[in-house]
């Protein structure tokens, strides 16, 4: 990893500047700002808008990290432009015109932003990967910000306060911003976002928090008025109460999109957007293993509410984490709620072994209930052993690991 925006900018410029060919929404924020952009993609796309959508991290495939009106990118062309990316970025250091080349995660956004530019999108809805302020998708220079709510991640990178990453996530507010949309926040982390608006000089196009009401909640089906912006009783295609805010951050920004750039967005096209978003990896329930990356406390927290409301099976936990990670308070919060823990090692090798897990355990857990599992594989097999037919097996505390199991029940299926 290397902060900044030099190499994505000399990169870019190397390959025609194709993020100028389209209109452009950046979402950032530590939680939340996933299910954002998948409410805004699927609420633009019943609206009949082009669009395109980068995320990250994929969980199976690549490809899954850049969608063209709803699709994944082939492996064809995706194969096709990394190939330019990379033959672009290895001339640029030989021209001595950078000295590196670019990163992984810069030369997968420069293959983003070409493909949607080939695709002639409309409309580009990009997840910030990492802060804000030296994050690739900032070189975009989206012309609507939104901003999820931020909480405690990445503090070696970002800072080690909420006030410090806030900053950071802030900073993707530029002069020649036409428009911001602020999740709700707490009061020190709302007041540098409004401190920033105010710097580059725009008026946040929410001053106020808007009130919405839950109609029904359900573990499948989640239900909301949002009277202000006359849509009520909407069921929400994302799973958990934590959803609502989402959704109308999603709401907000695509109402910017109608008022101040000119895309044709009706109250239809968000209902019937808010009911059909998808979002693999967070509360994905196949047959009966539940998936939820959530790999931080305000996730994890999220994650022990749905429990608490709608789970009423015992648990058996597959449990891997990053090492970047605050695993003691994740595990603080999630674990008590199982009745069984496999710990495993993801592939990914930023991953703790599950001996390494295993010794942030406290006192509220049981150590008989704690397995070790070497790998995935042998996790997802010891967590069917000990698991009741009338039980549920959660998987979470890293995307990398949903990913890994995901992969490995569908090539069971």
């Amino acid at each position: 990893m290397k902060l900044g925006l030099e190499n994505i900018r000399t990169l870019l410029d190397a390959l025609g500047n194709p993020q100028n060919n389209y209109k452009k929404v950046q979402v950032a924020g530590t939680n939340g700002k996933g299910s954002v952009c998948a409410f805004l993609d699927s609420i633009c796309l019943q609206a009949g808008i082009r669009t395109g959508l980068y995320t990250s991290p994929h969980l199976v495939s690549i490809t899954e990290r850049v969608k063209i009106d709803g699709v994944d990118i082939s492996d064809e062309d995706f194969g096709r432009l990394a190939t330019r990316v990379k033959e672009t970025s290895e001339m640029l250091v030989a021209d001595e015109r950078l000295e590196r080349v670019p990163t992984f995660f810069e030369q997968v956004t420069a293959i983003a932003l070409l493909a949607f530019a080939e695709a002639k999108v409309e409309l580009a809805i990009l997840e910030t990967g990492l802060g804000g302020r030296f994050d690739a998708v900032t070189a975009a220079k989206a012309e609507i910000v939104a901003i999820t709510r931020i909480d405690l991640d990445h503090q070696e990178y970002l800072g080690d306060t909420i006030e410090k990453i806030a900053a950071e996530k802030a900073a993707i507010i530029r002069k020649s911003t036409l428009d911001v949309v602020l999740g709700e926040q707490n009061a020190a982390v709302l007041r540098i976002l409004r401190d920033r608006c105010r710097e580059m000089q725009i008026k946040p196009s929410n001053e106020i928090f808007e009130p919405w009401s839950l109609v029904r909640s359900g573990p499948d089906t989640i239900r909301a008025n949002f009277t202000l912006h006359k849509i009520d009783n909407i069921r929400l295609g994302l799973k958990g109460r934590h959803q609502v805010e989402n959704a109308l951050t999603a709401i907000r920004t695509a109402q910017c999109l109608e008022y101040s750039n000119g895309f044709a967005i009706d109250e239809d096209a968000i209902a019937e957007g808010l009911e059909n978003a998808r979002h693999p990896g967070r509360l994905e329930p196949i047959g009966n293993f539940l998936l939820d990356g959530a790999h931080n406390p305000g996730g994890a927290a999220a994650l022990a509410a749905y429990i608490d409301e709608f789970v009423d099976w015992p648990i058996t936990m597959i449990f891997g984490a990053m090492r970047d990670k605050n695993v003691a308070e994740i595990a603080e919060i999630l674990w008590p709620r199982a009745e069984r823990i496999v710990l495993t090692l993801s592939s990914n090798s930023r991953a703790l072994s599950a001996e390494e897990i295993a010794a942030f355990a406290s006192s509220r857990v049981d150590p008989a209930k704690i397995i070790k599992a070497q790998t995935v594989a042998e996790a997802v097999q010891k967590a069917k052993e000990f698991t009741s037919t009338d039980g549920v097996i959660l998987v979470t505390g890293s995307l990398y690991l949903v990913g890994e199991v995901k992969k490995l029940l569908n090539n069971r299926t």
